[in-house]
């Protein structure tokens, strides 16, 4: 098991000039209210062993001070056969195939995360380990992106891959790598890449402005080039339809990416191009009742709906109220309070289920959203009236954290399905490093049937733990096999755990604010 840095505790200028923070926004003076008769976990580790599962997923040359000491360097040749370096970046789940799409929406929302909650994120200690795992990703973006028109969206074979069981350090498979570029398009990849790192680029103005500032040069030139070469990415690179095939399109990603770079420059034409393209492009037209990497509508429409709190935004309200109107769609599914089949189902646990595999990926984005606009409700003083009733600040945040405090072990089963957290998670992750003895133990080689004859169908828990990894979860009746067979619920992804990075912040902020008494 990794160990976990110990953290500095925080200052008494940081406590008051949080404090500060804290009393303009009024949130203490409805803590009583929000945390009344309502049970609350140790948010600050879940934080902190979320991070870890960042580091477990590494491909590439390991840092120094890396944490997850079961692990060890993978991938060092990735894109050599295409004389290009493409080392690095991460694993999505349990194998070893880099796809881009996910990976960048992924690092999308560890950024969203430091923009909504990085003074709570500072008040746990783990602002620099966030930071590690935004750059892990966005450092290997810029690798990736060769040229203005060429970004290379995948390393690996999903279907090689997937006939091996091995450790990432004794990978044999194939590392070919795939691109989009003028000819092959891709307006998707290019379009999340882009809003990844214009939202990363936000998060290290202050204190790396000259990373921030190429990060913000990569996603111009990304966005220029998925608006410039239309299509969708799965149709230039076929080896992905099996896996991450963008059944939404591209025009979404192509109004976050424009959205993202407003929010990063300020600059007018970027939310023109939300504004004008608003209808043509869905972003108006789409009442979605799921956020996910492939479906950025919900996200989109949040974003463009906090706008309207700023007053230079007024020439645009008429479009953003619209962009509002889907938004609350999305809440209001969330919360049962839509009119009939447009809600989302729940368990009878109380879980929000949207399908069969990996649903907790669901779960994660909505607790995310409905955080972010329970903020917003509460900073501009309004309520969302649903067709079936009003709701408010409240209603949104007390929902968004039973979803979390479900994950976290408040379940009919009682269990934790971030791995690591409390005394009883899956032990038998779906994921073939943490399923073999770690290479750092025996460098003995493991081929890729052996793997699957030694460790795949062991009923023993796994020899490494997934620290930090939030497995797909339950059924729609809240049951759960923990089998490393059973990938449909035992498999985790980056994408899973990265919306609750900010939200794990917020809940311990609110949880154990600074000891203004002590003053």
């Amino acid at each position: 098991m990794a160990e976990i840095m110990q953290k500095k505790k925080p200052s008494f200028a940081y406590h008051f000039s949080l404090y500060r923070f804290l009393k303009h926004f009024s949130v203490l003076l409805s803590l009583s209210t929000i945390f009344s008769s309502v049970r609350a976990f140790d948010y600050a580790d879940a934080l902190s062993k979320s991070l870890l599962y960042f580091e477990a997923q590494r491909s590439g040359r390991l840092p120094y001070n890396q944490r997850v000491t079961w692990r060890d360097h993978s991938g060092l040749t990735d894109g050599l056969e295409q004389g290009v370096d493409l080392v690095g970046g991460y694993y999505d789940a349990g194998d070893h195939v880099k796809f881009g799409l996910p990976m960048a929406f992924t690092v999308t929302m560890l950024s969203w995360g430091v923009t909504e909650y990085g003074e709570e994120i500072s008040y746990v200690g783990e602002m620099e380990h966030v930071f590690e795992a935004i750059k892990w990703g966005t450092d290997y973006f810029i690798k990736a992106h060769t040229s203005p028109n060429v970004l290379w969206a995948e390393v690996g074979d999903g279907d090689t891959d997937h006939y091996c069981w091995q450790r990432p350090e004794d990978m044999t498979t194939s590392r070919q790598a795939f691109k989009i570029d003028e000819n092959n398009p891709g307006s998707d990849l290019a379009g999340e890449t882009a809003a990844a790192m214009a939202a990363a680029s936000i998060v290290f103005r202050k204190n790396n402005p000259h990373y921030s500032h190429l990060l913000l040069h990569h996603a111009q030139e990304l966005f220029e080039f998925g608006e410039k070469y239309r299509g969708k990415y799965d149709n230039s690179v076929g080896e992905v339809k099996s896996y991450y095939a963008s059944v939404s399109g591209y025009e979404d990603e192509l109004l976050w990416a424009a959205l993202w770079l407003y929010k990063a420059t300020d600059n007018e034409e970027y939310l023109k191009y939300v504004i004008n393209n608003a209808n043509s492009f869905g972003g108006i037209g789409w009442a979605i009742t799921e956020f996910s990497w492939d479906v950025k509508f919900a996200g989109l429409q949040i974003i463009a709906s906090k706008l309207l709190q700023e007053e230079k935004h007024k020439e645009h309200s008429h479009m953003l109220e619209q962009y509002r109107s889907k938004a609350e769609h999305y809440i209001c599914s969330c919360l049962n309070k839509n009119n009939g089949s447009s809600n989302v189902e729940r368990t009878p646990g109380g879980l929000l289920y949207v399908r069969q595999w990996n649903n907790m990926q669901y779960v994660s984005t909505s607790a995310f959203l409905l955080s972010v606009y329970s903020d917003f409700l509460q900073k501009s003083n309004q309520k969302i009236s649903c067709s079936e009733g009003i709701v408010d600040h409240e209603d949104l945040f007390n929902f968004a954290k039973s979803q979390v405090d479900y994950i976290l072990g408040f379940n009919p089963r009682n269990m934790s399905y971030l791995v690591g957290f409390g005394p009883n998670y899956p032990k038998r992750v779906h994921h073939r490093g943490a399923s073999i003895v770690s290479y750092r133990e025996n460098k003995g080689f493991i081929g890729c049937t052996q793997g699957y004859d030694y460790w795949y169908n062991r009923d023993e828990p796994n020899p490494n733990i997934l620290i930090g990894a939030l497995v797909g979860g339950p059924d729609n009746q809240d049951n759960f096999e923990d089998d490393r067979a059973n990938y449909v619920q035992t498999e985790a992804c980056t994408y899973n755990t990265a919306p609750l990075v900010g939200i794990f912040a917020k809940l311990n902020f609110l949880n154990n604010p600074p000891l203004i008494a002590s003053f």
